[in-house]
């Protein structure tokens, strides 16, 4: 089992580098944002994640600061890690059950990583409704 653990460690990280790497950066003054091809710019630097078109300044107001971007960005990115682990978790989950054979142990295990997974989409999905409740104009737009 451990052999597995570090093939997945390993894959994980192989696929995060190849992410931080495939991110283009230039940076410098001169930055020339090229919406056509997904470049922005963001402080001098060119990027292709996060687009800081907020105008900012002292009467700006609150969604057009820049750390309102970052949370944006921040809270996109968490919600398809939630996805993304919601979809292993029961892709784990069947694969117990699937394989479970008589065993009551086993099943049960399966049952509850299901379970468990339902119970944390359902927590997710409040969180965000209640962010998009309390915050004026929603969280996400």
């Amino acid at each position: 089992m451990n052999r597995i653990k570090q093939k997945i460690i390993v894959l994980a990280l192989v696929v995060m580098g190849t992410i931080a790497i495939s991110i283009p950066q230039t940076v410098g003054a001169a930055c020339q944002p090229q919406p056509d091809k997904g470049l922005y710019c963001c402080g001098g630097v060119q990027t292709s994640l996060v687009v800081c078109d907020q105008t900012g300044g002292k009467d700006a107001g609150t969604t057009q600061s820049g750390v309102w971007g970052i949370l944006l960005l921040v809270l996109n990115i968490l919600t398809a890690g939630i996805g993304i682990a919601a979809v292993g978790g029961i892709t784990y989950g069947a694969i117990l059950y699937t394989t479970s054979s008589d065993s009551a142990e086993q099943t049960k295990k399966a049952k509850d990583v299901i379970r468990n997974v339902a119970i944390g989409i359902v927590a997710y999905a409040s969180m965000y409704l209640l962010l998009n409740f309390l915050i004026p104009g929603g969280i996400f737009q």
